[in-house]
């Protein structure tokens, strides 16, 4: 039998549902016994696995039976020397990795397009950011990967820097040239975290773009429930070479639950055997079905779902193309309305819309049907809707003026203002759109007229704002001058 077959933590819930144990212990539903309309919503099977750690389930904070297996398993799934079963999702990964290449004061080289988790990460634990600026693609206003020479210029600049934060791919889709900037990073000590939030099935087809593990970079943080099937929430965080496990565990017990679920583990346990055994024939025909779509919409006119031409050997190293990212501008309309338009008016909920374009998910969950739906609703909202695109906002990555570090512009003395009468000022808080969850302001960057025109903006088109302590989007914490 195939090492790869074992779900040791299924298997484990199964040995246990089977004892009929009678439960003193947490949660309190007891099996879903205490809260019946739980229970009718979920199902039974779901609540009587919904249990705490115990001897016969083993603990995630220091596995030694049953996880400790399962982590083994998916290491081997992934090419890492260890995997580690994350339930706070990947920005606990993220955050996990960052914290554990850097202490307060350390550098670390990224992209600015980086998740908001990154940056968390960053306020937590006082690290410095050397921003290299992604490369732009001014016809469709998104940004791109990291150029190998931006990278080279900032390890030169920065030599005492701890690590190098790559994006693999961006939420696009876009890939930067990871194996190269991983080689040179390791040549200057440097490690190489990778965020491969949107990128589990690189793993398990050759047709897709390298890995992070492949190319040998350190740690990656894997969003599983994304492209991988398992439960929202449930990511795995890989590492390699000679980063410690004991040392990742005591960082990520920092800020994870004691109290893992039972039902994310094994949804991760389960996801892997079957990416590890079919993981090939799945995303074979993930890669057919997206292909299908992105050709079909190409078709219709106005629309441009772009992939593989955009590769340049550089800041688009290679392309995802699961990824159905579709630039919307050239007919009129944002992303964001083309996005709106397909829920309300169609009853098709796609992952974003942006300023410029829309990302449809393309995964193991999708089948034929629902792809010539999406393909008709685009082909009807252009029939309908085209307009004149003058007047719309043209990019969607603007550079930052970093005046702070995140953390000390976070907890600086701070006032609350209009946010349109802000310009000048540093921001002490966040401002992004969700998703994607890539900040246009980050806490210590000056916010420019730029900025603002584009945040009003965004609120116009129907941008989904978050990040401010005013719930609104109307004020803006800002660092006091005094500060």
């Amino acid at each position: 039998m195939n090492k790869q077959e074992r779900m040791p933590i299924y298997e484990a819930l199964e040995r246990y549902k089977k004892m009929r144990i009678v439960p003193f212990d947490v949660p309190g539903h007891k099996q879903g016994q205490g809260n019946k309309e739980l229970t009718n919503f979920l199902g039974e099977n779901c609540l009587s696995v919904d249990v705490n750690s115990m001897k016969p389930l083993d603990n995630l904070c220091h596995p030694v039976s049953v996880i400790k297996e399962a982590e083994s398993l998916a290491a081997e799934a992934f090419g890492a020397k260890h995997a580690f079963f994350m339930v706070g999702g990947t920005t606990s990964a993220v955050q996990a990795m960052v914290m554990t290449a850097c202490k307060r004061g350390d550098k670390i080289i990224m992209p600015r397009n980086v998740h908001r988790s990154a940056i968390n990460a960053l306020v937590v634990c006082g690290a410095v950011p050397i921003y290299v600026n992604p490369g732009v693609n001014k016809e469709l206003g998104i940004p791109l990967g990291m150029s190998y020479e931006d990278v080279k210029t900032a390890i030169l600049q920065n030599p005492d820097a701890k690590a190098v934060l790559v994006n693999n791919p961006t939420y696009y889709g876009i890939c930067s040239p990871l194996k190269a900037i991983t080689e040179l990073a390791h040549q200057h000590g440097m490690l190489v975290l990778v965020d491969e939030a949107h990128g589990t099935h690189f793993y398990f087809n050759d047709k897709l773009p390298a890995s992070a593990m492949s190319v040998g970079a350190d740690m990656a943080a894997v969003s599983m429930h994304k492209t991988g099937g398992s439960l929202t929430q449930s990511s795995f965080l890989l590492i390699n070479n000679e980063v410690r496990e004991g040392y990742v565990r005591q960082i990520i017990n920092l800020t994870q639950t004691t109290s893992g679920s039972y039902l994310l583990m094994s949804s991760l346990d389960i996801s892997r055997k079957n990416l590890a055994i079919c993981g090939q024939e799945i995303f074979d025909r993930v890669i057919e079905l997206a292909s299908y779509a992105r050709d079909e919409i190409n078709k219709i006119g106005g629309f441009n779902a772009f992939g593989k031409e955009l590769i340049n050997g550089d800041t688009v190293y290679d392309f995802d193309v699961t990824k159905l990212s579709i630039h919307t501008r050239e007919m009129g309309l944002a992303g964001i309305e083309v996005y709106d338009m397909l829920r309300d008016d169609y009853g098709i909920q796609i992952e974003f819309g942006d300023i410029g374009n829309v990302l449809a998910i393309i995964s193991v969950g999708d089948k034929e049907l629902n792809i010539e739906r999406l393909i008709s609703a685009l082909s009807e909202i252009k029939r309908l809707h085209t307009k004149d695109k003058s007047g719309m906002f043209d990019h969607e990555y603007i550079d930052p003026i970093v005046a702070m570090t995140p953390q000390e512009a976070f907890y600086a003395s701070k006032v609350s203002m209009p946010i349109g009468e802000s310009e000048g000022q540093i921001c002490s808080e966040f401002v992004m759109c969700y998703p994607p969850g890539i900040p246009i302001l980050a806490p210590g960057e000056g916010i420019t007229a730029d900025i603002l025109n584009y945040i009003v903006y965004a609120k116009e088109k129907g941008c989904f704002l978050t990040g401010t302590e005013d719930i609104n989007i109307e004020y803006i914490n800002v660092v006091a001058q005094n500060s």
